[in-house]
C-alpha cells in the first residue's frame, strides 16, 4: 500500500475552470467568445443602448444614409435602423435560446430512453426521429405556418420539432456506449433505480457533445427565424427582426444599400461567433477530436 501526500492529490486533481483557460488560449475561440458576448450584451441592453425608439416614425428622414444621428441610416418609414437591429437581437436570441434549450432537454431525455430502454422503445423512437428528419425544415415550417399562422411561438415549435432528433440521436449513441460500463453495472448491482442511473450517472457523461452541438445550432436557428421573417412568416410588424429588416431593405437596395448591410452584419457576426466558440469548445472538452484532425 502506497502513501499519497496531499501534494500528489493536488497534482492529479484537474484545476477548476481549466477548460475556460484553455478556451482563452485559443485565438479563434477567444474571438468567438468576444463576438458572442457582444451580441448578448447588445441584445440585453438594447433599451439602454438604442439612441431612438425603434417604432418612432420620421418620414422626413426616410431612407437616410448613416450619420451621427442615425448610425446605420433609416428605413423606408424613417425608423432608426441601428435601434431596430439592437431590438431585433432580442428576438433572435429569444427564439434561439428557447428553442435550442428545449430541443436539447427533450432530445436528451428521448435519447436516453431509446438507448437505455427496451428494444421495442428504441425502434419506435428511432422510427419517429427518422420520420421527422425526412421533412425539409423550410417545407415543414411553411406547412405549419399555413395551418397555424405566423407567430414567434410557431417558429419556436417548428425549430424544436426539427432539431430534437439530432440531439436525441447523439444522446442515444452516448447512452449505448456508456450503459454497460463498470460504474453503471456497479450502480445497478447495488440496486440503483433507472431514474437515478440515467440522471445521476448518464447525463454528466453524455451532455458535453450536446452542449457543443447546441452552440453550433444557435446561429442556424437564428438564420431560420430571419429567413421566415424575411418571407413575412415570422414576427409581425412593427416588432423588429433581422430578417424583416433585410426584407425592408431589399425593395430599396438600388436607392440605399444600408438596410441590407445593416440586416446582414448581425447575422454574419452571430454565425462567426457561435461557430468559432463551438469549435473551440469541442477541442477543449474533447481533446481526442483535436488530435484526430
Amino acid at each position: 500500500m502506497t502513501d499519497t501526500t496531499p501534494s500528489d492529490v493536488a497534482i492529479r486533481r484537474e484545476p477548476r475552470f481549466a477548460w475556460f483557460r484553455q478556451l482563452l488560449r485559443d485565438p479563434l475561440g477567444c474571438f468567438g467568445l468576444v463576438l458572442v458576448l457582444l451580441i448578448i450584451f447588445s441584445a440585453i441592453g438594447a433599451d439602454l443602448i438604442a439612441p431612438h425608439d425603434y417604432k418612432a416614425l420620421d418620414v422626413k428622414s426616410r431612407l437616410a444614409g448613416p450619420s451621427w444621428d442615425h448610425l446605420l441610416g433609416t428605413d423606408n418609414l424613417g425608423r432608426d435602423t441601428f435601434s431596430r437591429i439592437l431590438h431585433g437581437g432580442q428576438i433572435a436570441l429569444y427564439v434561439a435560446l428557447v428553442s435550442v434549450g428545449s430541443s436539447l432537454l427533450l432530445g436528451l431525455v428521448l435519447g436516453m430512453l431509446a438507448g437505455y430502454g427496451p428494444t421495442w422503445l428504441d425502434n419506435l423512437l428511432m422510427w419517429f426521429f427518422d420520420s421527422v428528419r425526412a421533412f425539409p425544415v423550410i417545407m415543414f415550417a411553411l406547412a405549419v405556418i399555413t395551418v397555424v399562422g405566423p407567430s414567434l411561438e410557431t417558429i419556436i415549435f417548428v425549430v424544436i420539432v426539427t432539431t430534437t432528433p439530432g440531439y436525441a440521436r447523439i444522446a442515444r449513441a452516448s447512452t449505448l456506449a456508456t450503459k454497460n460500463t463498470e460504474f453503471i453495472l456497479a450502480e445497478r448491482s447495488l440496486g440503483a433505480g433507472v431514474p437515478r442511473i440515467m440522471f445521476s450517472h448518464l447525463v454528466p457523461n453524455i451532455v458535453q457533445p450536446l452542449l457543443i452541438l447546441a452552440s453550433m445550432d444557435i446561429p442556424v436557428v437564428i438564420t431560420i427565424e430571419a429567413g421566415l421573417s424575411f418571407l413575412g412568416l415570422g414576427v409581425k410588424p412593427p416588432t423588429p427582426s433581422w430578417g424583416s429588416i433585410l426584407n425592408d431593405g431589399y425593395g430599396f437596395i438600388r436607392n440605399t444599400p444600408w438596410l441590407v448591410i445593416a440586416g446582414g452584419i448581425p447575422l454574419i457576426i452571430t454565425t462567426l461567433g457561435f461557430t468559432f466558440l463551438g469549435e473551440a469548445l469541442r477541442d477543449v472538452l474533447d481533446p481526442k477530436l483535436k488530435k484526430e484532425r
